[in-house]
């Protein structure tokens, strides 16, 4: 027990010592409040980073975003690095997942230029030397361009390495965007090594102790409610246009033709927090410190304040975007 409480005040001391050694802008604990409730009205301007071909969420993440014009103003897509048995690298794995936005976005009929940006080649690998990317680059000046009353929402769902590196670059933009994060487990479910958070745990302690507006969306036990059934996928999906049809696809080629099927499509849920406030409920928590395990947090109370999902509407959200699919 002496032992963990000891690892425990060196990850505490730590995490302090880079944060201030980095130099990040202090923000009024008042006005991050303000910034991590859900926007009620009005557009909002987002870019999304995603890791696209890791599975299938992002695609449909993707695609609820666009479809979701009249409310969700995207401005960018960045491929987010990933490393499984569907890539040889994590620069393989953002590659691929370039490609797949590319794919994504000509069955849609939208135009790439200007909009899909190639991300990270590798997890960072030191909090002295960001990943330099275009989406590092393209995150940066739109969030100069930005300001604290009209900020610019980072919505990642994949490993942060594309968000930490833009961080690092350039400290200044925490005061002008908002960073919602699909990746780690609850608190209380901190008991496996969640896929996001292991592939860049220094990437995601970076962005949690610069004091940036950061709203987490768990996977166990928030997103994992978000389940469809190949039953849906054929009734609301299939045959509902090109990408429709796309999607319906990649479901039935990832389910392996299994019985009475479900799958997670976990990412919507970053999506669906920005879409309306009514479909999540958020609470408010000191940022937590991640341990070594990369599976438990420590838990500071001095430190700032971060917003996390509890729980979602599964069924609001699902009937939200298969009705925007259908038209």
């Amino acid at each position: 027990m002496k032992t963990i409480a000891f690892m425990a005040l060196c990850l505490l001391f730590l995490s302090s010592f880079f944060a201030h050694a980095q130099n990040y802008p202090e923000l009024p604990e008042a006005e991050r409040l303000q910034r991590i409730v859900p926007p009620s009205d009005g557009k909002v301007r987002m870019v999304l980073d995603t890791d696209t071909y890791n599975e299938i969420d992002d695609q449909f993440a993707l695609v609820y975003t666009l479809l979701s014009g009249d409310r969700l103003d995207l401005e960018a897509v960045y491929a987010a690095p990933f490393l499984n048995n569907r890539s040889e690298s994590a620069e393989d794995g953002m590659e691929k997942s370039y490609e797949e936005i590319l794919r994504i976005l000509d069955k849609m009929d939208v135009s790439a230029e200007g909009l899909a940006y190639r991300g990270s080649k590798n997890f960072l690998q030191s909090v002295d030397q960001p990943e330099e990317s275009d989406a590092v680059d393209d995150m940066i000046q739109r969030a100069m361009q930005s300001s604290a009353d009209d900020p610019l929402y980072v919505v990642a769902v994949g490993a942060i390495t594309n968000v930490a590196s833009a961080i690092l670059k350039q400290p200044e933009i925490i005061e002008n965007i908002v960073v919602i994060w699909l990746g780690g487990d609850a608190p209380m479910w901190s008991n496996r090594p969640e896929f996001n958070l292991q592939q860049d745990v220094l990437s995601a302690s970076v962005v949690m102790d610069s004091g940036v507006p950061f709203v987490q969306v768990p996977c166990l036990p928030v997103a994992s409610h978000l389940m469809t059934t190949t039953s849906e996928m054929e009734v609301y999906v299939n045959g509902k246009g090109a990408i429709g049809d796309y999607l319906y696809e990649i479901f039935e080629d990832y389910s392996g033709g299994k019985y009475a099927y479900s799958k997670v499509i976990w990412d919507m849920a970053a999506v669906a927090y920005l879409l309306d406030p009514r479909w999540t409920n958020t609470e408010t928590i000191h940022s937590p410190i991640l341990s070594v395990d990369r599976v438990t947090w420590g838990f500071d109370n001095s430190r700032h304040f971060i917003g996390m999902v509890k729980s979602l509407n599964r069924d609001a959200i699902f009937g939200d975007f298969f009705r925007k699919l259908e038209k």
